[in-house]
């Protein structure tokens, strides 16, 4: 019934509970998750989750964030890429969020690394013919105009994709709405402060809309402050439910299918 389209299993925190996980899963009607990679290091624990079990697939990239770590080339993502039930080139972005010019911290200038990292990226989903993991935080204008020099403008030989736990304003949506993205909302939608991501949840049309966990973070309202899990999936359904004065069994049929359209891969 419900998808998780965004979830980090292989993270401490949720990997030695997995057969608990999977049983308030099944319990909470959430049948599926896409399992997020974030380094080439993690790939082959992400990927065993999906080899394993049938409800899971696979992504295959490094997060903006991570330093130190093994930096992908196009090579890399592809090889990765053309394993089973890998579905999407991922996570990737920017994120200029610790950058502190004011403070003489980093400046844009100096995360050149990032905007590198994320054309590799953008380069092996097109190659791939599979969508994009979208992570944008304090980079917004940048996310965007990278994409647009790389033609993802929605256009047939794009890759597309989903720009997840979205956090950004109404004008970042509509703009990545018209690049032919998806827009995933996590459990953020449920918080009491984010009464503006809740008016962005409201006009995203509804087939482009995504739910996710980013779990084991953001669990949503009433678990927010502990470990989050893909079963807590429903309750993100259901404050959209609210906002669209649908029935949640309607969400999540729609998710769903969004969520089969965008990581064709991932159809049962």
């Amino acid at each position: 019934m419900f998808v998780d389209s965004h979830c980090h299993l292989t993270f401490p925190e949720l990997a030695s509970r997995l057969p608990e996980i999977r049983a308030a899963m099944a319990s909470a009607q959430v049948d599926r998750a896409l399992c997020i990679c974030t380094t080439l290091e993690e790939f082959d624990d992400v990927h065993a989750l999906a080899a394993t079990y049938d409800n899971f697939w696979a992504t295959v990239g490094v997060h903006p964030d991570n330093e130190g770590v093994t930096e992908p080339t196009v090579q890399d993502l592809l090889a990765r890429a053309a394993r089973p039930r890998v579905v999407a080139i991922g996570e990737t972005g920017l994120d200029y969020y610790q950058m502190d010019e004011r403070k003489g911290g980093r400046t844009v200038a100096d995360m050149q690394w990032q905007r590198e990292r994320f054309r590799t990226h953008i380069h092996a989903a097109r190659q791939a013919r599979l969508p994009l993991v979208i992570h944008t935080r304090a980079a917004s204008d940048d996310t965007l105009a990278m994409l647009r020099e790389e033609g993802e403008d929605g256009s047939s030989g794009a890759a597309g994709g989903v720009f997840h736990c979205f956090t950004e304003t109404a004008q970042v949506a509509r703009a990545a709405l018209d690049l032919g993205f998806y827009i995933s909302f996590s459990g953020i939608l449920t918080f009491k402060s984010a009464q503006e991501l809740r008016d962005v949840a409201a006009f995203v049309p509804l087939d482009r809309l995504l739910i996710e966990t980013d779990s084991p973070y953001l669990a949503p309202v009433p678990y927010r402050g502990k470990t989050n899990n893909p079963s807590y999936v429903p309750h993100v359904a259901a404050q959209l439910a609210a906002l669209r004065q649908l029935p949640v069994q309607e969400i999540a049929q729609i998710t769903s299918r969004n969520f089969e359209r965008l990581f064709t891969a991932a159809r049962s």
